[in-house]
């Protein structure tokens, strides 16, 4: 089993924006730390898993990392491209150097040593390797694993069926028949993708949701900067998105959830759906919005309320699930078995023993920076 020469201060987990803003807010106040990355690349999510189109949902004032802004002259909302020219900036200017094709296997705390014990698997040797340090973080993301449902038939469909992260745009889907499944903000962006590439499509919407523009959104967070309450700000979300679209019931089948998106955010991580232009094609019929799926056989895919569809491809914006249960030993405090903190914010991102996690407060790019300055300060402090 191979070990490190020189030990580091901090063993961080995942080299995604939660990652790589660790990293700097440690460098720059001198703290040894080691990025281990599962991935051949930094921010894999964004390099290699993200559709073309996508663009940052909120404003650049609330989605940059600690210390750098986006140029004055850049977007408001920033761009696939761009965010990625960005990380490549950060990279470089905190000099960020993580280990790459390293999956953590198991992680725990020694209490004879006082040490963090970390076992990884090289992907490119095939061995196992040993890491020792004083502080770990686990900044492996909301989305880390890709989740695929268990959907009766599935395997012996005909056609083609991806999970999101394999979609980039609708440029080989023209004049077939797609189905989105999900209504997340990546299902309700792609299917407006596909549909603009002249794709015939479907997407399945199941669960109650908040619709909102990106204005919407970013007045909502003004008004949140400026410690207005939640339920204030809520109220006069929900009260824009109904001027805006009104009965949302017609469209999709589903009425907005009991509580505000704001609220739904931070309770179950549920994300408001930004609307970027697919509800004006759900609403003149463009984009067909179907119930939840029961089982697929061959091209038919059978529907809840006993309809069937053929389509050719099916693209599963299903999100996502994390497995740090499956290598993190011994904390029964921090995180639980969905790999978010038990804490409730702003406390959430400190464990016991020198364990922290960053990213995982369910506010996005927003609360990285929150988590990674707090966790470098609280190291810096402790040393």
């Amino acid at each position: 089993m191979a070990t490190l020469d020189e030990e580091p201060m901090v063993i961080i987990v995942g080299a995604g924006p939660a990652g790589l803003a660790t990293s700097a807010c440690l460098n720059k106040l001198s703290i040894p730390n080691l990025i281990l990355e599962k991935e051949d690349c930094y921010s894999p999510m964004w390099k290699k898993y993200s559709y073309d189109r996508v663009h940052l949902h909120l404003a650049k004032q609330f989605c940059h990392l600690p210390y750098i802004p986006f140029p004055p002259s850049s977007p408001t909302y920033i761009p696939k491209k761009q965010f990625i020219q960005y990380l490549d900036d950060y990279v470089s200017y905190f000099n960020i150097t993580p280990l790459y094709n390293r999956k953590v296997e198991f992680a725990k705390f020694d209490e004879s040593t006082k040490k963090w014990n970390v076992k990884v698997r090289n992907g490119n040797s095939g061995e196992m390797e040993e890491y020792f340090c004083k502080f770990l973080v686990v900044a492996t993301g909301e989305a880390s694993y890709p989740l695929i449902p268990d959907v009766p038939g599935l395997g012996n469909f005909n056609g083609e069926a991806l999970h999101s992260t394999q979609y980039k745009n609708g440029d080989k889907f023209k004049g077939k028949s797609v189905l989105v499944v999900g209504c997340g903000n990546s299902g309700m962006e792609i299917a407006l993708d596909l549909a603009n590439h002249g794709a015939n499509t479907s997407i399945i919407v199941r669960s109650p949701m908040h619709l909102i523009s990106r204005e919407m959104g970013y007045l909502g967070l003004m008004l949140l900067k400026y410690k207005v309450g939640y339920t204030v700000v809520d109220t006069i979300m929900v009260m824009l998105s109904k001027l805006m679209y009104g009965d949302i019931s017609k469209y999709y089948g589903v009425k907005r959830p009991e509580e505000g998106p704001f609220a739904s955010k931070i309770k179950y991580g549920k994300y408001p759906v930004f609307d970027v232009g697919t509800h004006r094609k759900i609403k003149s019929g463009e984009i067909q919005v179907l119930p939840a799926m029961k089982s697929i056989r061959e091209n038919d895919v059978v529907l809840e309320n006993g309809k069937s569809h053929q389509f050719d491809v099916i693209v599963f914006a299903t999100g996502f699930m994390r497995t740090t249960h499956n290598w993190l030993q011994g904390d029964d405090y921090l995180l639980n078995e969905d790999g978010l903190p038990k804490p409730e914010f702003p406390q959430h991102w400190k464990g016991k023993n020198g364990l922290f996690c960053v990213g995982l407060s369910r506010r996005g790019l927003y609360g990285i920076a929150f988590d990674a300055q707090n966790i470098a300060t609280h190291i810096s402090s402790f040393l």
